[in-house]
């Protein structure tokens, strides 16, 4: 496993010195804070989510890291890596590809016991987008070790944006069911908005409503972005 990760960090970092000398090239950093942690269907940990992110790009491609942190007791402390590259297939449409490495602090981020591997293709079509994932563990089917159970976990996501509304309709197996077998995990609406706090500064701020018809799970999360 320790070998697995360390070549993955080689071909990112291999990636990164291999980007053409283009104009494009940006560094961005940022922090969202939402009251509680909700994704596919999930809702992780207790009280509110801190969740900063730092990114680099340059045209197409992009690479960065991007966690969460839980100010409640039952933390759900978790820190990414990922990289991808997007396409523009023309007028309204457009293509990316996604590498993310899920770690969940607990455990020697070099041993792999808490790493998750999932490549991502999400295609987007005037209003629509259309993901597909799969989640692959790395750790070994031991029941001592937390977090160390494999896991081949598919997610697929329909969303479409209506004016100043999203709306998500999502379905898995593994993680994101009650009982494992496919099925849809994440009915989720949401929208944003910019207020206005003074003539030059507008506060961006968020909300959704999610509901996982598998696990009966219902839940509301509102956010702002720094």
């Amino acid at each position: 496993m320790k070998k697995t990760l360390l070549i993955t960090v080689s071909m990112l970092l291999l990636l990164v010195v291999s980007i053409p000398n283009v104009k494009a090239q940006e560094w961005s950093t940022g922090l969202d804070i939402y009251s509680s942690y909700l994704w596919r269907g999930a809702k992780f940990g207790t009280g509110a989510a801190f969740q900063p992110g730092v990114e680099f790009s340059a045209g197409g491609f992009a690479i960065g890291a991007w966690g969460s942190y839980s100010t409640g007791s039952e933390e759900a402390a978790e820190a990414d890596l990922y990289m991808g590259y997007g396409f523009d297939l023309g007028e309204n449409a457009s293509l990316s590809l996604t590498l993310t490495d899920y770690y969940f602090p607990g455990s020697d981020w070099t041993e792999g016991e808490s790493h998750y591997f999932e490549p991502m293709v999400s295609l987007g079509v005037g209003a629509f987008t259309f993901t597909a994932a799969y989640m692959e563990g790395l750790g070994e089917d031991d029941p001592a070790i937390e977090g160390s159970n494999t896991t081949s976990d598919m997610y697929l996501e329909a969303a479409v944006s209506a004016g100043p509304v999203d709306i998500a309709l999502g379905g898995g197996d593994g993680q994101y069911t009650d009982d494992g077998d496919f099925s849809i995990c994440n009915i989720m609406v949401g929208t944003s908005k910019e207020v206005q706090i003074s003539e030059s500064f507008t506060l961006p701020v968020s909300g959704a409503v999610m509901l996982n018809p598998s696990t009966g799970g219902f839940h509301i999360a509102v956010g702002i972005s720094l």
